[in-house]
């Protein structure tokens, strides 16, 4: 039976994206199998919807889902922060960015995203890209794995990790996600095994980050997204876990200051114009209900803001 994802705060999108997008363009930068951008289009029926994403697999999914709502959307198989930044179009009045990764990726993919299936160690998004989880996993100096399991993953036992897998890759390549699974089982303590979240949960976010550079687009995409919003649009990030939501806050707080201007810069040169007016000072979080019927809207957080109507 084929899983369809559900897309996290929907209602919520619509409440504070809706006003922009509704009469203009929205530009979904994560697309992946339309559930945000479906949504979009039903309700508001003047709209027009740019789609974007990498995966070529999900993506076939999105034209699907949407080919009812015909010459109104557009889809694009690119990084979204290479397309925002090339982007010559008119303005558009919504930008939306969900970080979260489909369930197609977990359960559809067979590229080992899931530490729970014994699938090929891949978690490239693109599939043409060199660097593959398993090149990380076999080749990374020790003490680079270990970095990039601490920094990407939060994980305490990093090195734990990290000399486990090198140990066993002396022995033989390690070309599974099971297999490096029950490795990461076996490295850490016995009290640590058995917690709320599985031992590998972090291990493999780390490593899924690391192939496919997630965090190195946010910031270069949100000031894009900022600079080709037309005056008075709005844009909304959706983030999973603190090492995103902390580079959306901060890029949004800095967008947002009169002065952008270096602190060794003696004299103002930016007009002392802010870019971005807040809308939350905290972000936006998943009520009960729908944490009770979408269990990964429960790390959700939504962080949003109109691009001030003064001229740069």
């Amino acid at each position: 039976m084929e899983i369809q994802h559900v897309p996290v705060m929907s209602q919520e999108a619509l409440d504070y994206l809706g006003p922009a997008a509704q009469h203009g363009l929205l530009i979904d930068c994560t697309c992946g199998e339309g559930g945000h951008s479906e949504m979009f289009l039903r309700h508001f029926p003047t709209m027009r919807l740019i789609g974007l994403d990498r995966d070529t697999s999900i993506q076939q999914k999105a034209a699907q889902r949407l080919s009812v709502f015909g010459e109104r959307v557009s889809l694009v198989n690119t990084w979204f922060d290479s397309y925002l930044a090339s982007y010559d179009q008119a303005p558009p009045t919504a930008i939306l960015f969900d970080f979260g990764i489909s369930i197609f990726h977990y359960e559809e993919s067979r590229r080992g995203f899931s530490f729970r299936k014994d699938e090929p160690l891949d978690m490239r998004l693109d599939d043409t890209g060199e660097l593959s989880a398993a090149d990380i996993v076999n080749e990374y100096p020790e003490e680079r794995l270990a970095n990039v399991i601490y920094q990407y993953g939060e994980e305490r036992y990093s090195r734990r990790i990290a000399s486990a897998i090198c140990t066993q890759r002396r022995l033989q390549w390690i070309d599974s996600s099971k297999e490096l699974s029950e490795i990461i089982f076996h490295a850490v303590p016995k009290n640590y095994r058995y917690g709320r979240i599985h031992p590998a949960t972090r291990t493999f976010q780390a490593l899924r980050i690391e192939v496919n550079g997630e965090l190195d687009r946010i910031e270069r995409a949100i000031e894009e997204a900022v600079r080709i919003l037309a005056p008075g649009g709005r844009i909304g990030v959706i983030s999973f876990h603190s090492l995103e939501d902390r580079i959306v806050k901060q890029t949004f707080r800095r967008l947002a200051k009169p002065c952008i201007c270096p602190p060794e810069q003696l004299q103002c040169t930016c007009d002392g114009i802010p870019q971005l007016q807040l809308l939350n000072k905290k972000p936006v979080t998943a009520g009960r209900e729908e944490v009770m019927m979408n269990a990964p809207s429960r790390s959700a957080k939504f962080r949003f803001a109109r691009k001030t109507d003064k001229e740069q």
